[in-house]
C-alpha cells in the first residue's frame, strides 16, 4: 500500500486499515517526514518495517532511500495479494508503483477526490496533461478505481475513460469510543475551520461570511498554509473584519487530538469547492458539532437532520445568515443539534455495510 503523507487521503488509510486490520494483513510504504516538513517524525525508526499497535507493517521511507532502484527493490521485496495506492500524482509512490506493478492482476487507485472537477481549479494545465498522458500510455490499463461515492465514480469514469473498472465503497470513519455529553453552547459562540488554508477549502469566502457579523464570536483556524500569496490574502480580510469577531490561526492540530479540539467548539465550518467525502465533517458529528458546509460534498440535508446546514457557497448573503442564525440558536437548541449530530455519526459508523462495501475492494477479483 504506497502512499504519501497528507491530510485527507491518510486519515482515510489509518481509518481503512484500523478496521480492517483483523482480517487482512498490512504493509505501508510511505515518507517519513510529512508534505511540506523539513524533519522526519520522531517516533518512528526510517528504512525499515515499524510494526503498529492494530498490526500492520510501515515502512518509513527516508530522503536517502527516495530513489527509484531503492524503492523499486522495497516494493518488490514482498509477496502482495493485493496493491492499494493511495492518490495519482505522486512519482515516487503512486506512478512508480503502477509501472512496478504493471503485471500484477490486483491494482486499485484511490484517487481520494484528486478527478474531482473542482480539484482541477489548481495547477490545472499539469494536472490535466498528466491525466491525458497516463491515458495513452495504458499507465491505468486492468487496474481498478476505488470511489468513495457515486458522484467520485461518475468523475473516474469522464476523466479516466467510461471502459475503466471503479469500485464504489465509503470511506471508513474513525472509531468512536467515548460517551456523548451533550455541552452547553458558548458564549460567545465558538466557530472552527479544519482545514488546509486554500482557495479549494474556501477558506477566503468563509471568512468574508463574518465581515456581517454584530454580535461578538470566536473563529479559529487549524491548518497548513501551502500557499503564502492566498493566506496574505486571508490576512488582509481578517484586519478589516468587525471588532466583535476574533480570529485566530491556531496552526496544524495532530490528528490523534483532533476529537477534543473538536469538542471545545460549537460549530465546523467548511466552505470547500467540494469533497469526495470529507474526514473533518465527520469527526465534527462525531464530536456532537454541527456543521456549515459547502453542498458541494456527500454530506446532504443536513438542516432537516438537525445537524447543520449545507450551502451555496457562491451566495455570500446566505452564507452570512447562516453564521447569524446559529449564533442566535438556544442554548436548549443547540444541545438538541449536537445529540442529533452525535447520533448520526454513531449511525454512521456502525453500519456493517459499510465494512461489507471495503471489504469487498479487495475480495471481488
Amino acid at each position: 500500500m504506497p502512499g504519501t503523507a497528507s491530510g485527507g487521503p491518510v486519515r482515510s488509510c489509518a481509518n481503512f486499515i484500523a478496521h480492517l486490520s483483523r482480517e487482512y494483513n498490512f504493509y505501508i510504504i510511505t515518507r517519513d517526514t510529512d508534505y511540506c516538513a523539513k524533519a522526519p517524525y520522531t517516533n518512528v525508526v526510517s528504512n525499515t518495517w515499524n510494526k503498529q499497535a492494530n498490526g500492520a507493517m510501515v515502512y518509513y521511507v527516508g530522503n536517502t532511500n527516495l530513489t527509484v532502484k531503492k524503492l523499486t527493490t522495497l516494493f518488490k521485496e514482498k509477496t502482495f495479494d493485493s496493491i492499494y495506492i493511495n492518490g495519482m500524482y505522486s512519482w515516487y509512490f503512486s506512478i512508480l508503483p503502477l509501472l512496478v506493478f504493471k503485471s500484477h492482476p490486483r491494482v486499485i487507485v484511490a484517487p481520494r477526490g484528486m478527478l474531482n472537477p473542482q480539484a482541477f481549479s489548481v495547477k490545472p494545465f499539469k494536472k490535466r496533461l498528466f491525466v491525458f498522458v497516463a491515458k495513452h500510455c495504458g499507465l491505468y490499463r486492468n487496474i481498478h478505481f476505488h470511489a468513495t461515492n457515486a458522484i467520485e465514480k461518475a468523475h473516474v469514469l469522464n476523466t479516466i475513460g467510461h471502459s475503466c473498472n471503479v469500485l464504489v465503497a465509503p470511506n471508513m470513519p474513525r472509531a468512536i469510543k467515548e460517551k456523548f455529553v451533550a455541552k452547553d453552547k458558548h458564549n460567545p459562540t465558538r466557530f472552527i475551520s479544519l482545514a488546509r488554508i486554500s482557495k479549494e477549502k474556501g477558506t477566503l469566502k468563509m471568512l468574508q461570511a463574518f465581515k456581517s457579523i454584530d454580535i461578538p464570536v470566536v473563529l479559529d483556524l487549524y491548518g497548513p498554509i501551502y500557499d503564502t500569496a492566498y493566506w496574505n490574502l486571508c490576512q488582509q480580510v481578517i484586519k478589516n473584519l468587525p471588532k466583535c469577531v476574533g480570529v485566530t490561526y491556531k496552526g496544524v492540530a495532530k490528528s490523534q487530538e483532533v476529537p477534543k479540539i473538536l469538542r471545545g467548539y460549537d460549530f465546523f465550518m467548511m466552505l470547500s469547492e467540494g469533497e469526495n467525502f470529507g474526514h473533518a465533517i465527520l469527526e465534527a458529528f462525531s464530536a456532537g458539532v454541527p456543521v456549515i458546509i459547502s453542498n458541494k460534498t456527500p454530506w446532504t440535508g443536513l438542516q432537516e437532520k438537525n445537524i447543520g446546514w449545507d450551502i451555496d457557497i457562491n451566495n455570500s448573503n446566505k452564507v452570512g445568515q447562516v453564521v447569524k442564525k446559529a449564533c442566535q440558536i438556544s442554548s436548549k437548541g443547540y444541545k438538541q443539534m449536537s445529540k442529533s449530530a452525535n447520533s448520526f455519526a454513531r449511525d454512521f459508523c456502525t453500519s456493517k455495510n459499510l465494512t461489507d462495501q471495503n471489504k469487498q475492494l479487495f475480495d471481488t477479483f
